[in-house]
């Protein structure tokens, strides 16, 4: 064959759409900051991770250059058409925690399946902490009992 060969119009037939003609493929990391934004959203939640992982992750935020990761307290397995999604949570006092999973899954699935295509075909939360409205406060020494 020569490169005129190559240059002559092919024979009409029908071209296959686009989207079969490659492949993409989406890395785990990807899915777990889209779900971790995502279950940020959700009012109520204070947190995701565990408390250790937060501990680190405080820790890590606080260094210079540092930054807070989206995929904290998320993991994922991610296969060709599909996902799974598992959370690690703390909820704030006083939100139903049915409720606020409920949401949380229905928030995570919508845009894990918006940007990714993938079928999510479950999210598992786990809530390992209530976050109490007077953990903020430092305690002063005037507060303290002697």
């Amino acid at each position: 064959m020569n490169w005129a060969q190559y240059c002559r119009p092919r024979a009409a037939r029908p071209q296959e759409p686009p989207e079969t003609r490659g492949r993409t493929t989406i890395a785990d990391g990807v899915v777990e900051k889209i779900a971790g934004i995502a279950a940020r959203e959700v009012p109520g939640i204070n947190a995701l991770g565990g408390g250790f992982t937060r501990t680190m992750g405080a820790v890590r935020d606080r260094v210079p250059g540092g930054h807070a990761s989206a995929g904290r307290g998320v993991k994922v397995e991610v296969g060709e058409k599909q996902t799974a999604i598992d959370l690690q949570v703390a909820v704030e006092y006083g939100v139903s925690i049915r409720e606020i999973a409920a949401e949380v899954r229905e928030n995570v699935i919508a845009a894990v399946e918006r940007m990714t295509g993938l079928e999510v075909v479950e999210v598992n939360i786990a809530v390992n902490d209530v976050h109490l409205p007077d953990e903020d406060t430092p305690q002063t020494g005037e507060d303290r009992v002697l």
